[in-house]
């Protein structure tokens, strides 16, 4: 896919709403079926998804991370140093990581997309701009970012996976994120900017500050969301909003995580109608930008752990769940017709 002007993706595909339907149905017939709950709707999903009925098992998953660093974490707005975003890039890569020990749960791997970090490695950019006073990106960088994203995700499911979980990691990405929330859904500073990484009210103020600055600076771009993820987002944020869209372009179903990645889900859905068929949500955090956007995709989160850890670590600790989900409506399906 070539990224020339905008941000657009082909036409996305519907899941197999008649697979979906006949596990719905079949859970229903007996009593135990009817006692699964929410694995049922977990199953009957995944067997849309999938275009099968019953669900075959998840034999393969894999967490992808878009890793980036951010101007504004200069501000102060993290708990954070801007510097702990390349030590814990450093963690995932050795395996030593939060989401690393997760995924080990379900047997899945995990692989780092090192988009924007502070330093010459990263495949776009070192770092992005202070976006309450700087564009984040030039206009090729953007359009470079959502090739990246794009290809990642083409390059994830030729190799065969059956889910994929998007993760993030980057010092102040909430800032961020609260920035793009703000502007794309009119909402004020206030109630966008969440305590992110867990900081007191002084910092908090300073957060709000920045968002309502770089809200500001975008004010004319509502309309034009490639502008506006140009002008105050971030790469890594629109690597992983292509991703997120071109997986649900090849009908392949994503576990979504925290506030970063809910976002990119929410811009993703406005970007390519009908992604938000091929989402389910993990977990749901504290931050407000996690709340508001999961409501207007209407996924309801598989748990609430209030984990604002990143990396995808609260989705892998409900990929487990998923993936039995899967197996037992699976089972239950299988044992019907024997």
């Amino acid at each position: 896919m070539r990224f020339t002007n905008g941000f657009t993706f082909p036409p996305v595909p519907s899941p197999d709403l008649t697979a979906q339907a006949q596990v719905q149905e079949a859970m229903t017939v007996n009593p135990r079926g009817a006692s699964f709950g929410r694995f049922a709707s977990i199953g009957a999903w995944m067997a849309g998804c999938q275009g099968e009925a019953p669900p075959r098992p998840i034999k393969a998953a894999r967490i992808v991370v878009f890793a980036g660093d951010h101007g504004i974490a200069e501000r102060g707005v993290s708990a954070f140093t801007p510097e702990a975003s390349i030590v814990q890039a450093e963690e995932i890569l050795s395996g030593a990581a939060p989401v690393n020990t997760l995924a080990q749960y379900a047997n899945a791997s995990v692989n780092l997309v090192d988009v924007s970090l502070n330093h010459e490695a990263a495949a776009i950019r070192a770092g992005s701009g202070p976006i309450d006073v700087a564009d984040a990106m030039t206009q090729e960088e953007f359009l470079a970012a959502a090739e990246l994203g794009a290809a990642t995700a083409d390059r994830e499911i030729d190799s065969g996976v059956d889910v994929l979980v998007a993760g993030d990691l980057g010092v102040a990405n909430t800032t961020v994120a609260a920035a793009v929330l703000g502007t794309l859904t009119f909402t004020e500073p206030v109630v966008a900017v969440g305590r992110g990484s867990g900081i007191n009210d002084e910092v908090w103020k300073v957060k709000v500050s920045a968002v309502r600055d770089a809200m500001f600076r975008a004010r004319g771009l509502r309309n034009d969301i490639a502008r506006v993820l140009q002008t105050i987002s971030a790469p890594d944020f629109v690597a992983l909003t292509a991703f997120i869209a071109q997986c649900a372009v090849r009908r392949t179903p994503v576990l979504i995580d925290g506030a970063y990645t809910a976002l990119a889900a929410y811009v993703a859905e406005r970007v390519a109608p009908g992604t938000k068929q091929w989402l389910i949500a993990g977990q749901v955090s504290a931050e407000p930008c996690t709340t508001i956007c999961l409501q207007a995709l209407d996924l309801t989160p598989v748990a609430t752990l209030n984990m604002s850890t990143g990396q995808g670590a609260g989705a892998a600790a409900v990929l487990p769940l998923i993936i039995s989900a899967v197996d037992v409506v699976g089972d239950e399906m299988r044992s019907q017709t024997a």
